[in-house]
């Protein structure tokens, strides 16, 4: 029997990934002693799913993060840097992650070391404290990648790059490591020397190189727990239904939810709007309300295994899980990424031709009305959709993913 340590951002969304926290409860039922690490916000969904539970006072992740710049007010070029800006505060505030680091290696000298730690790929205080620990790192969700080109990057991601180098660096030398679980290169990421297990498939990432520590293990759906609340079941069965998200991070962009609402409900589909936990003032909220066409759901959170398969499409900013669950249901996809990995999700989909990618520009300009109308109807994309779909399932998700942490305690 094996001890895993699972880390994340408190936050519901960063429990996936395309199947993190799933991944934990097939090692439970496999019998190995598993273990969530994470501030108490989140213990009850962890704890719900089966999987037993510690509180860290600080996890390294800022929340609320900083306040989403309003696009209506800048230039496309100024929106693009803030967002940036926003995503590195979040995940490497220097502070925080220090007191992360300190809460998840106190936890290790009181309960003892696990034999792994395996984490989300944003949580730096995971990749810094799993080597003053000693024990090995895995990034649950997240392919691994060489460096970025720094010819390749804008001027905003270079000077932002810059800034979370120096960042690591500092922090490193505060716990005496050297930053082994960090990519190299203009913009350093949690990156694993071990394992990288992406919930997705290699054809996903066509094109780009992926080093060898990366395992796809795709995704299978899994049957909802429980029975759908009350306002789903009010719906009829044979009504189209579409959703809006932007997860639980990036909910601030008021202007996304009312336009993407606005355009489902011209599709004839009733639309469903999810704004995340991130709070929002009443007065925000009132106006989002007054904005939105009749007949719109507004809810703060949704359970995915009961909702996706009640959609004809959604709406949402490219956040891995979010991307994944839609693959996984087979579902056409808009994507208006904000910041961090979302481009790249919004660029895959694209390729893939299973979704759209769509700017705040073009978003201002209307052009979410046509895109819904043309991605619900063309044939070609829904063959795209459910051949993908099909070769997720093949790999066996959450179940493989668990045999190869197993698999890579024990060694060769």
């Amino acid at each position: 029997m094996a001890r895993f340590w699972f880390t994340s951002a408190p936050l519901p969304g960063h429990l996936d990934w395309g199947g993190l926290l799933k991944t934990a409860q097939a090692l439970v039922t496999m019998g190995h002693e598993v273990r969530w690490v994470s501030e108490a916000r989140i213990g009850g969904l962890v704890t719900q799913a089966g999987v037993p539970f510690s509180v860290i006072p600080r996890s390294g992740w800022l929340w609320p993060p900083p306040p989403m710049p309003d696009p209506t007010h800048f230039v496309n070029e100024n929106v693009f840097t803030l967002r940036y800006r926003r995503a590195l505060d979040t995940w490497l505030s220097e502070k925080l992650v220090a007191a992360g680091v300190e809460a998840i290696c106190a936890l290790a000298e009181t309960d003892g070391p696990p034999d792994m730690i395996v984490t989300d790929p944003f949580l730096s205080a995971a990749a810094l404290a799993a080597e003053k620990i000693g024990v090995p790192l895995v990034v649950g969700g997240w392919a691994s990648g060489p460096p970025m080109d720094e010819d390749q990057m804008v001027v905003a991601q270079r000077q932002l790059g810059r800034e979370a180098v120096e960042r690591i660096e500092r922090l490193c030398a505060r716990f005496e490591i050297s930053g082994v679980n960090f990519s190299s290169g203009p913009a350093p990421s949690v990156q694993s020397p071990r394992l990288h297990i992406s919930y997705f498939n290699d054809y996903w990432h066509q094109g780009e190189t992926v080093l060898p520590q990366t395992q796809f293990v795709g995704g299978v759906i899994t049957p909802p727990q429980g029975d759908p609340l009350a306002w789903m079941t009010d719906i009829p069965a044979d009504q189209p239904v579409g959703m809006v998200t932007l997860g639980s991070t990036f909910t601030g962009d008021l202007d996304f939810f009312v336009r993407g609402a606005q355009a489902i409900a011209q599709a004839d589909m009733i639309p469903l709007v999810v704004i995340g936990t991130n709070p929002i003032t009443l007065e925000q909220k009132d106006h989002l309300k007054t904005s939105l066409p009749g007949g719109t759901r507004l809810l703060s959170w949704v359970d995915y295994d009961h909702v996706l398969p009640r959609l004809r499409v959604i709406l949402h900013h490219g956040g891995m899980g979010t991307t994944h669950a839609a693959i996984l249901h087979a579902l056409p996809q808009i994507i208006a990424p904000h910041a961090a990995d979302q481009r790249g999700q919004a660029r895959r989909a694209r390729q893939a031709k299973v979704g759209l990618e769509m700017s705040t520009a073009d978003i201002r300009r209307g052009q979410l009305i046509p895109a819904v109308k043309a991605i619900t109807s063309t044939e070609w994309v829904r063959t795209a959709i459910d051949h993908l779909a099909g070769d997720f399932a093949a790999l066996g998700g959450a179940q493989r993913a668990a045999e190869l942490l197993v698999e890579e305690i024990a060694g060769p």
